[in-house]
């Protein structure tokens, strides 16, 4: 069971290469060899690829060594599977290698496994293990070898990439910048990665992950003491797992309740032209499980909302000539103003507030009228394309409640133009927009990174471009409107409420993917799907 316990730690941790660095600084100070390592780590990489990809009569595997210690273990397993009886060869680009990389080439020598220094001979392998460049590689050129990702090597990894058999990274592929996954000139295209120790923030980055492939951790045994004195505790980076899930999925209800208590949400949405982003924002807010939804909604489209969403006290409002929104009903800005904090039962007051999807910019007058509001509040879609023409970060520090921000990466730019400078790293332009703006802000894409005023920062590991499909936003916006109003998540951090419910959105595209092709996951799929991960999660 520690075991275990230890791993789900694991697997929600994620570092820097510096942090890394520092990390495998305090084993071998502490007495950890490092030729031993080297050993204990390589041979968890041949068992996994052992495993992928067992031995077959005439199986010739291609290994490529760099002059680090990534080449080590390169040149470890490159032995290992030859005494295993799988045929070997070596691309090795540079003649001058590390000390301890030196002397496993030797020894592969000795062997007689044949080494190379052009590639073109490991065309003909089966498989390809890549060992060139490890985690340090956070620029072209290489400062600790004088080496660029260019001339040979470049032309060696452009061939690589036009080759048919599988390719196996060990930590990263080469060529990739450990923390944002930027591609330095070119990078090894891998099928299969094996991270090292902990996850590289490159990982989570969505510029890397055509390179990455299938990614799989390689836990080595780093003591958890040692993660913790660099990282600290609980650390600043963190990847959502279904662990982290666990805590609030599915939410506990008591025994004696009724739907005031479990959270009463406004969704303030839709427009003549964009009627389906109202539905989909409900759907996604009835998934949640809030005790009441409130939909305003233009007076047009309110019969084809309740059709819908029967379940919701659907306002119809006034509207404009083009359709949107034109003022709130008086019965709902009574209880829009209403003081928040309270969860008691009440039908009075609203306990969260969502903004945006398919409101069109013509409702710029509501989106200005709802920030005076002090619940909670999630902003998206057009409720942040007028936030970004109201300026932002003044309009923002003037609110006296939560604010979530959920934009992508175009309506981050527009909100966030001096943080966004910072892209294509994003968890370095998230941490910065969130500590400016003094609000949760997700910022979507395939790996979503959601960041809180204090510069805390939580990763979501995975996701399927299923998910690129208009109404797939709505939908979490409304999961997300209808996570906040919830009185049983009301003494959770914002930041954990909001990651949890964009974890519960991947995972529903994943679900409903394998089941219905990438291709096959509309706004209401998705929205299905979501009490299919909340059953899973209960596993």
């Amino acid at each position: 069971m520690e075991s275990e316990n230890r791993r789900e730690v694991i697997e929600q941790v994620v570092v820097t290469a510096e942090q890394m660095r520092q990390i495998e600084g305090r084993i071998f100070e502490a007495g950890m060899p490092v030729a031993a390592l080297m050993e204990k780590v390589a041979g968890l990489i041949t068992r996994s690829i052992q495993t992928l990809y067992p031995c077959a009569e005439n199986r010739r595997v291609g290994v490529l060594v760099g002059p680090g210690h990534n080449g080590g273990d390169g040149l470890v397993v490159a032995r290992e599977l030859y005494l295993q009886g799988y045929e070997i060869h070596i691309y090795r680009p540079l003649s001058k290698l590390k000390e301890l990389t030196n002397y496993h080439a030797q020894y592969a020598v000795s062997l007689g496994i044949p080494f190379y220094e052009e590639i073109e001979p490991l065309y003909d392998c089966d498989l390809i293990i890549d060992g060139l460049f490890g985690f340090g590689l956070t620029r072209s050129r290489s400062v600790a070898y004088g080496q660029s990702l260019s001339g040979s090597i470049a032309e060696a990894v452009e061939l690589l990439n036009q080759w048919s058999q599988p390719v196996v990274s060990i930590d990263l592929p080469s060529g990739l910048h450990t923390d944002t996954g930027e591609v330095l000139g070119i990078a090894v295209r891998a099928t299969r990665t094996l991270c090292l120790g902990l996850w590289k923030l490159g990982f989570l980055q969505d510029q890397g992950l055509d390179y990455i492939g299938e990614a799989e951790l390689i836990d080595f045994g780093i003591p958890l003491k040692d993660i913790w004195s660099i990282l600290g505790e609980p650390p600043d980076l963190l990847r959502v797992t279904k662990t982290v899930a666990k805590h609030f999925l599915p939410l506990p209800r008591p025994k004696v309740t009724h739907k005031y208590q479990q959270g009463h949400l406004l969704l303030i949405c839709g427009s003549r032209q964009y009627s389906g982003a109202a539905i989909l924002a409900g759907l996604g807010a009835r998934a949640s499980g809030v005790g009441m939804l409130s939909m305003a909604v233009p007076e047009s489209i309110k019969l084809l909302v309740v059709s819908h969403l029967p379940e919701a006290v659907v306002i119809g409002c006034p509207e404009t000539t083009a359709g949107a929104i034109a003022f709130l009903p008086e019965l709902v800005l009574e209880k829009l103003h209403q003081p928040s904090g309270s969860y008691q039962a009440s039908n009075q007051t609203y306990n969260a507030i969502a903004c945006g999807p398919g409101l069109t910019k013509d409702a710029k007058d509501i989106v200005q009228g709802v920030l005076a509001a002090q619940c909670p509040m999630v902003l998206d879609a057009d409720s942040l394309n007028i936030l970004a023409e109201l300026i932002t970060i003044p309009t923002l520090l003037k609110r006296l409640g939560q604010t979530v921000l959920t934009p992508h990466v175009g309506e981050f730019r527009r909100l966030f133009p001096d943080s966004a400078e910072l892209l294509p790293d994003r968890v370095k332009a998230v941490r910065k927009a969130s500590q400016l703006s003094r609000s949760v802000v997700l910022l979507k894409g395939a790996r979503s990174a959601i960041a809180n005023p204090m510069g805390s920062v939580w990763l979501i590991p995975e996701s399927t471009p299923a998910l690129a499909r208009g109404g797939s936003g709505d939908v979490l916006t409304g999961l997300v409107g209808g996570l906040l109003a919830q009185p049983v998540l009301s003494e959770h951090p914002l930041e954990a409420i909001v990651a949890t419910a964009a974890w519960w959105h991947a995972q529903a595209g994943i679900l409903a993917a394998q089941e219905r092709s990438e291709l096959g996951v509309d706004g209401v799929t998705l929205a299905e799907f979501l009490m299919t991960v909340v059953r899973g999660n209960r596993e």
